[in-house]
């Protein structure tokens, strides 16, 4: 592979530069930070390729250098030298594709550019607004990522043996340089706000137990040798074996509880006293900037903050009008907290134990999975499960979350919040499933993974994800339900209106808090007093908008463009519009920004019209 002579400076400047000063040279030539929606206007393919496998190249070279440092550990290297140092790297190419000649009009050529350029900004877009020095966002942060290690280890071997006890060992230190990037924003009054603290500090002291034998990190080997996996057992000895389990004890108390009570002592005693009153980032020096930057980031869209409130206003009023049918329906008039109130209240929209709720949505479920022909040509391979989520997490986390799994292995599984029953409304279980499961993230996901293995595309691509288009494809789903029998009930028709009111409401209420100068509180009401959401949601919903903010705009953005593709093509191609067809499009090329999905309806618009 030809080496650029850049990179080759790169990695000499490494050993004599600071992070710093590396990524404040990558600056100087000439490349503006802001994420770009603009299409990528048809360059060279064969220069495109060329420049993609030398970052890949080069990726692999950076990875190594840095594996032989001493922030190296086996749980990765998020110190902040390593950060800055990656960034450079991006920086770089993201130069270097601005200069590529333009030659070619190949349209996925111009995806894989766009996905490309998105990727590398990711990074080196990020840095002018501190956005490193903010790692925690309340989802699936690195101390929840540890915490479900033992979850993911499967004991088949030695060499499983040794890196369960790696991960244990180097989890301090791992967690320490996280702490040092917290405190360098926290040094620069860059710091999420204190609101949020309440409920996100026992995801962490959850874990610091008064013996190992207390500690998820224990409990899988805590019966070996005897218990140990039989495979194992055929693989390793029984001495072996039981010094392993002495070994993972002592890490445990020794590594494991340090790590976490480190992490519990420096957000309570130095963290969160100097955490912003505000719950907005835009109160915050340069919070504005950064959420503007968020909002490209996460929409692929080139919207400004008041542009989206506006469109969640607009989206609110019109689906309110939708639900006030329903209550008008049910005899409630025009009095809507009455009919709320009575959703929340009667017990017949409630299961009784976790396994009532498990129940329904894997009968939702499965009829679903009986429809799927009438919308899609394609279907996964992969099949997919439902699980509650931990109960470790279920108190502080949402209603539901997919996790897609190993396409070859495991199946993929929509985990569901059992805890608290009284706030899992079984009118809202049809939407959430449909959403989460099928049609929604497991067909997508599933699907994607399956057209990575077929397609010579390159690796930047097949890794690619878009919240926008993820999540809008889900949200676009709970609709797809009115299309094949779902929603017969008055309060499950509720139940979706509500769902879909929830996106909306995030457009207004997020860019609220961090542009308008909302309070948590007005936010809840606001929530509260146009939907069917349960309070516990409601105010989990909005911290997690607090805590991350831009991420949640892509939901109903998402859907509103592939709903408005959809009513272009019925509209321009009329009777001969084929929704399995459309389906078969907005899928096929992977997940991908909104401006290029635009670009791949409008051509299957027009090739289908010449067609006929």
């Amino acid at each position: 592979m030809k080496k650029n002579w850049l990179w080759y400076g790169l990695l000499a400047m490494t050993q004599l530069m600071s992070a710093t000063q590396l990524y404040a040279q990558s600056q100087n030539q000439g490349h503006s930070p802001a994420p770009s929606s603009e299409p990528f206007e048809a360059k060279k393919t064969s220069a495109l390729d060329a420049l993609i496998e030398e970052y890949e190249g080069a990726v692999q070279e950076f990875d190594s250098l840095w594996s032989a440092k001493p922030t190296a550990t086996s749980l990765g290297d998020a110190s902040n030298d390593r950060v800055l140092a990656a960034a450079a790297l991006d920086q770089e190419y993201l130069n270097r594709l601005d200069e590529l000649e333009i030659t070619s009009v190949s349209l996925q050529d111009q995806i894989t550019a766009d996905i490309f350029r998105r990727q590398l900004d990711k990074r080196a877009g990020e840095i002018p607004h501190r956005g490193h020095y903010l790692p925690l966002n309340g989802w699936w942060d690195y101390h929840a990522t540890f915490a479900e290690l033992p979850t993911r280890t499967r004991f088949r071997s030695l060499k499983d043996m040794e890196e369960y006890l790696d991960k244990l060992r180097d989890w301090p230190q791992y967690s320490r340089q996280y702490i040092d990037r917290l405190e360098k924003g926290r040094q620069e009054g860059w710091v999420r706000p204190r609101i949020v603290f309440d409920k996100y500090l026992p995801t962490i002291s959850s874990h610091v137990v008064d013996t190992p034998e207390e500690s998820r990190f224990f409990e899988q080997v805590s019966g070996f040798p005897d218990k140990a996996p039989e495979e194992l057992k055929r693989r390793v000895s029984e001495e072996a074996l039981l010094d392993f389990r002495n070994q993972v004890f002592a890490l445990v108390r020794d590594s494991v509880l340090t790590g976490f009570s480190e992490l519990v002592r420096y957000l309570e005693e130095t963290y969160i006293p100097s955490s912003s009153p505000e719950p907005g980032i835009g109160s915050l020096e340069g919070g504005e900037a950064y959420y503007q930057w968020l909002i490209g980031y996460y929409t692929t869209l080139e919207l400004t903050a008041d542009e989206i409130h506006q469109i969640g206003l607009r989206e609110v009023t019109e689906i309110r009008s939708a639900m006030m049918e329903i209550v008008r329906e049910e005899g409630y008039g025009e009095d809507f907290d009455a009919y709320v109130n009575h959703l929340r209240t009667d017990p017949q929209y409630y299961a009784e134990t976790p396994e009532e709720l498990m129940e329904k949505t894997a009968l939702v479920l499965k009829r679903m999975d009986g429809e799927l022909p009438k919308l899609f040509k394609t279907l996964p391979r992969q099949p997919y499960g439902i699980k509650p989520i931990p109960d470790y997490l279920a108190p502080q986390t949402t209603t539901a979350y997919y996790s897609g799994g190993n396409l070859d292995t495991e199946a993929g599984f929509y985990a569901l919040n059992t805890y608290d029953l009284p706030s899992r409304p079984l009118y809202e279980v049809e939407s959430l499933s449909l959403h989460e499961a099928v049609p929604g993230h497991h067909l997508q996901i599933a699907l994607h993974k399956e057209l990575h293995e077929s397609s010579d595309w390159p690796a930047v691509r097949t890794r690619a994800s878009f919240t926008a288009y993820t999540e809008g494809w889900a949200l676009y789903s709970e609709r797809l339900g009115e299309e094949v029998g779902f929603y017969r009930s008055p309060s499950s028709r509720f139940g979706r209106l509500s769902y879909d009111m929830w996106r909306a409401l995030r457009l207004v209420v997020d860019t609220g808090l961090h542009t308008k100068g909302w309070t948590r509180k007005e936010a809840i009401d606001f929530m509260a007093s146009n939907s069917a959401l349960s309070l516990r949601n409601i105010e989990n919903e909005v911290d997690r908008y607090i805590f991350w903010p831009g991420q949640a705009l892509g939901y109903k953005l998402g859907e509103i463009e592939i709903r408005n593709l959809r009513q272009k093509a019925e509209t321009e191609l009329g009777a001969d519009f084929d929704v399995r067809e459309f389906h078969e499009v907005v899928l096929g090329s992977g997940n991908i920004p909104l401006n290029m999905l635009q670009k791949l309806v409008e051509e299957w618009i027009t090739e289908r019209a010449e067609r006929e």
